[in-house]
């Protein structure tokens, strides 16, 4: 795995829409049991399980993950060229769930979560206010997730839609997070299209690829590539 490719120029495509054969199936109940997204506990986000992107050394985070009952099978690998440093792990019993990488190879630059559909968006919108931004994307006909933004938070949300033609709701189930540092969530935002929020409403309204979409974000600048990229 190159982990350059999963900072901010393809944040977005770390938790569900990376290229997969078959395509995933979002709602699954084997990913990760976990509601501190809306309880707060035992920290919160874009803390997760006493692990804080930007605070949190690589190797305290990755002993959190280790001594984790509910966690198994944290594989580790090295980027080919530079410092940064990757882990990914499932759940005891389930499947794989989750990822963390280190730019710099000592602290914890960001966090992404897949969750079984334990919590909703009306839920996380109780604990944490209305997202900023929100972005959709299809994954199958009868899968598509909206990306919800909280960049003051330094966190996303994705969130499930039954397709294209489906409506994103206050049950609408939360799949996955992504918790990131300051610099990384900034650097998102200025490199992304993106609407903002109008509340629940019709996946178009979202949507990353609406023919004659209008974009109340787009990028400030571009990500040059480098030799990890």
């Amino acid at each position: 795995m190159n982990f350059r490719l999963l900072v901010p120029g393809l944040i977005l495509l770390v938790l569900f829409v990376a290229a997969c054969a078959p395509p995933p199936v979002l709602r699954n109940d084997k990913l990760l049991n976990d509601t501190s997204l809306i309880t707060n506990e035992p920290c919160e986000a874009p803390c997760w399980n006493g692990i804080t992107p930007g605070e949190t050394s690589w190797s305290e985070a990755l002993t959190i993950v280790e001594d984790d009952a509910r966690l198994s099978d944290p594989q580790v690998q090295n980027a080919q060229e530079g410092t940064a440093i990757g882990a990914q792990w499932s759940k005891t019993d389930g499947d794989p769930c989750c990822q963390m990488v280190s730019e710099d190879g000592q602290t914890v630059s960001f966090i992404s979560l897949s969750f079984a559909p334990d919590m909703t968006v009306e839920q996380v919108l109780e604990a944490h206010g209305e997202p900023k931004y929100a972005l959709g994307t299809t994954v199958t006909d009868d899968q598509a997730v909206v990306y919800l933004f909280y960049p003051e938070q330094n966190f996303i949300v994705v969130s499930f839609v039954a397709g294209a033609q489906a409506e994103l709701k206050p049950e609408s189930e939360v799949i996955g997070a992504l918790y990131a540092t300051a610099k990384d969530m900034d650097l998102t935002i200025k490199t992304s299209k993106l609407h903002a929020w109008e509340g629940y409403a019709p996946f178009e309204t979202y949507r990353a690829d609406a023919p004659e979409a209008e974009f109340e974000v787009t990028p400030e600048v571009t990500l040059t590539p480098t030799p990890n990229g």
